[in-house]
């Protein structure tokens, strides 16, 4: 029930649906700069993309948690409640809190700038 791989690879996806409009902004305030930075937004007719591929992401590691069954023998690490109780914890904390953050970034960027 290892559900780290699937929260890391929608925290990339995440990011990649908002690289248009985050990237630009962070390389901005550390000062970076230059015409290349004019090329970023030609990845927003990937956002979509990116947007599903997180969802889906996110629902599989929502499935492994709350809905497959834990097959542990006593005495291991996943057989213990407060594991399991954490492991949900840290999903809603990347999920709602920075996943979806990152994903309604456009929404809010207006905000920065």
């Amino acid at each position: 029930m290892n559900t780290q791989p699937t929260l890391w690879a929608s925290a990339l996806a995440a990011t990649g649906a908002s690289l248009c409009c985050v990237a630009p902004l962070v390389l901005v305030s550390f000062g970076v700069g230059g015409a290349w930075l004019s090329t970023l937004p030609r990845l927003e007719p990937l956002r979509p993309v990116f947007i599903v591929f997180t969802l889906g992401l996110l629902v599989m590691a929502w499935r492994t948690l709350y809905r497959c069954p834990m097959v542990c023998a006593p005495g291991q690490a996943c057989a213990d409640a407060t594991v399991l109780r954490r492991q949900r914890l840290i999903f809603w904390l990347v999920a709602a809190f920075l996943l979806l953050l990152l994903l309604a970034f456009p929404w809010y960027a207006s905000l920065f700038y």
